[in-house]
């Protein structure tokens, strides 16, 4: 049963079916081929009780948000402002590259947003500077994946919404190895350009004065962050609620901008009902093949044939981990978390380990598929951003980051505390 589910998963996949639609199908294959029950009559039910949660109302809620300020024209000016900060250090602009993300992430909860965002201004930069074009284009890729770490996050809410986890405890838990990661990324970045020059464009500095002038772009992006995390873990607001004040922030930010209009809150609210619609579907689809899964008994199968292998929790976590690397080259990351987490996570308890650090792990992995072939949705951003030049560089370019995030999965597993430490003590 388990080899059906995979072929057909990666076939219907193959045939660009929607997600939402493909794990439906799944469901009734099941249904009809794995199962002595009636599964089909419960459908309804199912759909229904997937749906009817006050949790999944956030989500909206934070892809409105993004969609304003992406839609808004702040990230030009946060751009700017950033270039002023960090263009100093070995590699230029690339740093102005990964510090714009980490901001965009802390706001828009989604990769995908963040790397277009970030693709859409920097790119005339790189080409009108003369960077290189893998580098420069594997930043942008890489620091999009920040997007889903760095709260609040869209990827975040649906684990804590499957395994029932607490949202503003994973929230905490993302926080540390997110920054953690952008910071890395700075790093990699200057050695890697202070190696090889060529790799970045020219050090710029700037006075004093135009730093501290810059700010005027930066802090409302820095308080709309803390007004949306911090009025949740001070207990003022429910994520829910958090979002919604979020996006009147965000209104207000984009209107002292001038970036307000007819048009630009229209096409917001038309890309929120998209992308929201596309993510309930699949959390739907998600529900009844987890349904039709576990009263098939694959749950039991697989545990059971992960404890014949012996190889320990560690062993076992490996696995996982491999698991999720290789069906993340094939895979869409939304589709690969809702289809697997009902089935890992059981087995991730089972073996003693925490479901909010292991929502961590999941995440940095899931960072990865985003920018690696032959699926990685950043990758395609990225280059649609791009006037010339192959699929190949970005490719090239994002390999130093794909790195950094090999070595955030060892030391999650290592030094556990790296998620576990905020929730813990401020949770």
């Amino acid at each position: 049963m388990i080899l059906a589910l995979s072929l057909s998963l990666l076939g219907l996949l193959a045939l660009s079916i929607p997600v939402g639609i493909v794990l439906f199908l799944l469901g009734f294959g099941i249904s009809q081929f794995f199962s002595f029950f009636p599964l089909m009559r419960a459908l309804g039910q199912v759909v229904w009780s997937s749906s009817d949660s006050s949790t999944l109302i956030a989500i909206p809620f934070f892809v409105l948000l993004g969609e304003i300020l992406v839609r808004g024209g702040i990230a030009t000016n946060t751009y700017a402002a950033l270039d002023k900060w960090f263009s100093w250090l070995p590699g230029g602009l690339i740093h102005a590259n990964i510090g714009t993300a980490t901001m965009f992430s802390a706001t828009s909860g989604s990769s995908v947003a963040t790397a277009a965002t970030v693709a859409t201004v920097a790119m005339p930069q790189a080409e009108r500077l003369g960077y290189d074009p893998k580098l420069f284009s594997g930043a942008i890729a890489a620091g999009g994946t920040l997007g889903i770490m760095i709260p609040p996050s869209i990827n975040l809410i649906v684990y804590g919404f499957l395994t029932q986890t607490s949202i503003p405890q994973l929230f905490l838990a993302g926080l540390v190895p997110g920054l953690l990661m952008a910071l890395v990324f700075v790093i990699v970045t200057a050695v890697l350009c202070t190696i090889k020059p060529s790799l970045g464009g020219e050090s710029r500095s700037f006075g004093w004065g135009e730093r501290l002038a810059s700010l005027v772009h930066l802090l409302p992006i820095a308080v709309l962050f803390f007004v949306v995390v911090g009025a949740i873990y001070a207990g003022w607001a429910t994520p829910t609620e958090s979002a919604a004040i979020g996006v009147v922030m965000a209104l207000v930010i984009v209107a002292a901008n001038g970036g307000i209009s007819r048009d630009m809150f229209g096409s917001s609210l038309v890309g929120t009902v998209r992308i929201t619609s596309m993510i309930t579907l699949v959390i739907m689809g998600a529900y009844f093949l987890n349904f039709t899964l576990t009263s098939a008994g694959l749950g039991q199968l697989l545990t059971n044939t992960l404890s014949n292998l012996h190889f320990g929790p560690l062993g076992t976590l490996a696995v996982i981990i491999g698991m999720y690397i290789v069906l993340g080259f094939f895979i869409e990351t939304l589709s690969l978390m809702v289809a697997t987490i009902p089935i890992v996570v059981p087995i991730i308890i089972q073996l003693g380990f925490d479901k909010v650090w292991f929502g961590i792990l999941l995440i940095v992995m899931i960072e990865m598929a985003l920018i690696t072939p032959p699926v990685g949705l950043n990758l395609y951003v990225v280059q649609s951003a791009r006037k010339s030049g192959s699929m190949t560089d970005v490719m090239l370019g994002t390999i130093p980051y794909v790195l950094v995030m090999l070595a955030m999965l060892v030391m999650l597993i290592v030094v556990p505390g790296l998620a576990l430490y905020l929730p813990t003590h401020f949770g």
